[in-house]
């Protein structure tokens, strides 16, 4: 069984590093330099207007931000970002945390989420947010530049909470 937990600073980076590592240094899934470092990389994750959350079984397997996608007007609808660990891969993770994170967000307020960048070749990500009720509103014609794949497209993926 997957729990999830509020991130601890300090406590919590060597873990949350040996998974955030692999998944930017792939450069296959999120907007950020593979070559980011470490101090970098926490700081992006763990930015001030982040919530950040661990996911365990009887080790870290996953990490996820929620946040406003948007300031002032918008400020209702949330966006997040997750990593799995690459140990840990299939085996439910994502459903966990994505479940939380839909928690989360309804008890704080936000009325929607919104995924701004969903790499169109991440097909395990976009069969479990469209699973879990998420619509591509929008596509990105060759928006990011895979590092196998060449230039491909980038969704807009969205759903109500209310």
């Amino acid at each position: 069984m997957t729990a999830l937990r509020s991130f601890a600073p300090g406590q919590d980076d060597g873990a949350l590093w040996s998974m955030l590592d692999p998944a930017f240094r792939a450069g296959d899934t999120y907007t950020v330099d593979p070559g980011i470092s470490r101090a970098e990389a926490m700081a992006f994750w763990c930015a001030p207007d982040k919530r950040v959350f661990m996911a365990e079984t009887d080790r870290p397997v996953g990490t996820y931000y929620l946040k406003p996608n948007q300031g002032g007007g918008g400020a209702h609808v949330c966006n997040a970002g997750f990593v799995t660990h690459p140990d840990a891969r299939g085996q439910g993770v994502a459903q966990a945390m994505l479940d939380h994170a839909l928690v989360t967000a309804r008890a704080a307020g936000f009325r929607a989420m919104q995924f701004n960048f969903v790499v169109a070749t991440n097909e395990g990500a976009i069969r479990l947010w469209e699973r879990n009720g998420f619509d591509t509103v929008g596509r990105l014609p060759g928006a990011f530049h895979h590092p196998q794949h060449g230039y491909v497209d980038a969704l807009v993926m969205y759903r109500s909470l209310v």
